[in-house]
């Protein structure tokens, strides 16, 4: 994904039929729970949700990436994903058999569209290179130390359960408003895109 040219594309075609928004910052500010929740969900590891996970009976070091997605999927039908996907209707999709190999996919019969293992990877790996994040290829060594990662991690989500959601961007828009080098103010930043912007921040 590094050969991106996304500087300024307002969104990235995935395929003929899927393609993600590059929305702008004042975009997001305006929805910044709702959009970067539906990131994670596209574009979260195993590890990362391993307590969600254990709690359901599931043991994060056997899913991968692509069932763990399937598995969340269900939560984005009830959220406007306008700002990741436009106009794609996501409630109509349904977990649903590729009757050519048997694999597991999400099929939305009426538009005749298929989100399957190669697509949820590009998906995810554009707006991994959209928002700097990087998996977490992290594996615990043994069973103890799966243990000991498990209970670490329920101990800072118990940390920060009743802590206030702060904004990710408000803090980094102010810093580069603030900065000689940056060229924008605090109006002008809202109009670049996310892209344009968390380059700017990584400069």
């Amino acid at each position: 994904m590094s050969t991106l040219n996304l500087l300024y594309k307002k969104q990235y075609e995935i395929n003929d039929s899927i393609k993600i928004v590059i929305p702008s910052v004042g975009e997001i500010i305006d929805n910044e729970d709702s959009y970067y929740s539906i990131i994670t969900v596209l574009t979260a590891m195993p590890i990362d949700l391993m307590v969600p996970l254990d709690d359901a009976g599931i043991d994060y070091t056997e899913i991968n990436e692509y069932d763990l997605f399937l598995i969340m999927s269900a939560g984005l039908k009830a959220q406007d994903t306008s700002l990741v996907f436009g106009d794609l209707d996501l409630t109509k999709f349904e977990i649903s058999v590729n009757q050519k190999n048997g694999k597991i996919v999400l099929y939305d019969a009426e538009d005749d569209i298929v989100i399957d293992r190669a697509t949820h990877a590009r998906i995810a790996g554009v707006l991994r290179k959209i928002h700097h994040l990087e998996k977490n290829r992290r594996k615990p060594a043994n069973k103890e130390a799966k243990e000991y990662m498990l209970k670490r991690a329920r101990e800072k989500m118990r940390r920060n359960r009743n802590r206030k959601q702060e904004s990710q961007l408000e803090p980094l828009i102010i810093a580069m408003v603030n900065a000689e080098q940056y060229k924008y103010d605090f109006e002008g930043t809202r109009e670049l895109s996310i892209y344009q912007f968390n380059e700017s921040v990584r400069q």
